[in-house]
């Protein structure tokens, strides 16, 4: 799954010049959190966000007057507030590493960028969350069960095969090795949803010879 397939391609972006309080308002009228700051030719050079408006924002407790206020708002400039240099992928970037990324920087969103650095998209934890959710399928409800499997050859396919057997719909897959001993791994299913015998029939069959971890009604 490649970044370029889930980035926002129609991002907006503003210059170093652009004041602190027009980037406020286009993020409240766009309904997004972070802009990409980029020059004239459209080069990545930085990214605001909502937090750094509000931390750049005078307190409620301040003793500026409404005039003095409004002047110091208008007088500060992206430039002054955004962070240098972010941290950028590129569309072949695989979601998952952006995913990473963001996690270990504590960051919600990293722009795409191709070439000199020109700036072709951005994305989100919302879009990876979009992801999350397609790819497990959650929204078409059903039931996830969970087993614990050894990594040997043939493993996972007999768990699938015995689904199949009892007529189970498998909707997703999803798969990790337990961190605590790699030559296990826990894999996720989800199946479609079925009528209560059915399920209680599947449910018997899969535990009798799989160690089932949870078996969850979505």
């Amino acid at each position: 799954m490649l970044v370029g397939d889930w980035m926002l391609r129609d991002v907006v972006t503003v210059t170093g010049d652009t004041t602190m309080i027009k980037a406020g308002r286009i993020m409240l009228q766009r309904n997004i959190r972070r802009l990409p700051v980029v020059d004239a030719t459209g080069r990545l050079k930085g990214i605001v966000t909502e937090r750094d408006i509000k931390a750049a924002s005078p307190s409620k407790a301040t003793s500026l007057d409404i005039y003095e206020m409004t002047h110091l708002l208008s007088e500060i400039k992206v430039r002054d507030i955004m962070t240098p240099d972010p941290l950028r992928i590129t569309a072949e970037t695989t979601v998952e590493r952006a995913a990473a990324l963001m996690r270990d920087n504590k960051v919600g969103g990293l722009p795409v960028v191709y070439g000199e650095d020109r700036v072709v998209g951005i994305i989100t934890d919302t879009d990876i969350f979009r992801l999350f959710t397609l790819v497990s399928g959650v929204d078409q409800g059903g039931i996830q069960l969970a087993a614990r499997l050894p990594v040997d050859k043939g493993c996972l396919k007999s768990l699938i095969d015995d689904l199949r057997s009892q007529d189970a719909r498998i909707v997703s897959i999803l798969s990790h090795l337990d961190t605590a001993d790699e030559t296990m791994r826990n894999v996720y299913i989800r199946i479609r949803p079925v009528t209560e015998a059915d399920e209680y029939r599947i449910k018997s069959a899969i535990k009798a010879k799989h160690h089932l971890l949870y078996w969850v009604k979505d």
